[in-house]
């Protein structure tokens, strides 16, 4: 089964599902090494040869680094997103010496000579230096270092400032799934004129949007990991749980017309909306793989897709533009982030 493919840029194509990264960072259990490396070959093989990472996702870099080692046939077939992140704590100093280190510690931990794709993110707009940093991350493209430039957790307008201070942008990464609709206010349009393409985390809610979840009570904290957390603060402001129920419910009678999961018709339902390059499936084992190809095949009806927007026509939110609830360091999901990974502190 043939995996869609996209073209972010002439002559850069990338599998429009991606194999995602965080979840094999800290925080989510233990992970066998071996195991991960040897399931990258796994997807790969499958047609999922576009690999999403960071900067901060502890040890994931390199877990892709030594994935390429140990099958360097497969390696030389692989799209690579990583993310330059600086660190909160950094942002008032993060001058060019600073943006290169890091650029130049993710090359050393993937192994390669050049970055296909490096996804910017800054904390606090209230702290000057974003576009400077882009412009740094553009230099470095033009020295070879870097293939292609993106965003990633960036709002409608300083995505703008971004692209009129003349920086390429190929991609930004944003939250967006049946439950999280904020780039449809503005981003994905603007990104729609210019070309960039919507890389889609979420879309499966670190796991909620699954069979697991259907007709179950509303779990409690602590949760079991970090995702699970994040995602069940989305759910209380799409709308509370009974409507959680009733998207479930939704997904799942849909799905069944097509020998599909609930999670399979969720990703399919976003990599249907206008701009959508792909979505990032977080993964840490192969369960899940032979469900996701069966996304390709899944054409979702108009009739079908009416029935789902008159669910989520319910929805109360998230509110506002792209991470901006997220942005209040002391507000519900600003409180659960880490803000300063890439030099060791949590």
């Amino acid at each position: 089964m043939m995996v869609e493919r996209y073209e972010l840029v002439p002559g850069y194509t990338m599998s429009r599902l991606l194999k995602g990264g965080w979840h094999l960072a800290g925080g989510h259990g233990e992970v066998d090494r071996q195991q991960a490396i040897d399931d990258m070959a796994a997807f790969v093989e499958a047609g999922i040869t576009s690999f999403d990472c960071a900067d901060h996702y502890t040890g994931v870099e390199e877990l892709i680094g030594d994935f390429s080692a140990a099958y360097p046939e497969l390696g030389k077939r692989i799209e690579i997103h990583t993310k330059f992140v600086p660190d909160y704590d950094r942002l008032t100093s993060c001058d060019r010496a600073y943006v290169e280190s890091i650029i130049d510690r993710s090359l050393q931990r993937l192994r390669v000579g050049r970055l296909d794709l490096v996804q910017f993110h800054w904390w606090n707009y209230a702290v000057p230096g974003y576009v400077e940093a882009m412009q740094v991350l553009d230099e470095l493209r033009r020295a070879g270092k870097i293939r292609l430039l993106g965003l990633t957790n960036f709002n409608t307008a300083t995505t703008r400032e971004i692209v009129n201070a003349g920086v390429p942008v190929a991609a930004t990464q944003v939250q967006y799934s049946v439950l999280d609709s904020r780039p449809e206010r503005g981003l994905a349009e603007f990104c729609r004129q210019h070309k960039i393409g919507l890389l889609c985390y979420g879309t499966l809610a670190g796991g909620f949007l699954s069979e697991a979840w259907l007709g179950v009570p509303e779990p409690q904290e602590p949760l079991e990991n970090r995702s699970l957390t994040k995602y069940k603060l989305i759910i209380e402001d799409f709308g509370g749980w009974a409507l959680f129920q009733e998207l479930l419910a939704t997904l799942q009678e849909i799905g069944r017309a097509h020998e599909a999961g609930i999670g399979q018709v969720a990703t399919r339902y976003v990599l249907d909306r206008p701009g959508v390059a792909g979505a990032i499936v977080g993964a840490t084992s192969t369960k899940h793989l032979a469900g996701n190809l069966r996304i390709n095949a899944m054409r979702l009806s108009d009739a079908e897709r009416a029935r789902l927007d008159a669910v989520l026509a319910k929805r109360s939110g998230p509110p506002g533009d792209c991470y901006d609830i997220e942005r209040d360091k002391t507000g519900r999901h600003g409180r659960i982030m880490r803000y300063n990974q890439n030099d060791g502190r949590h």
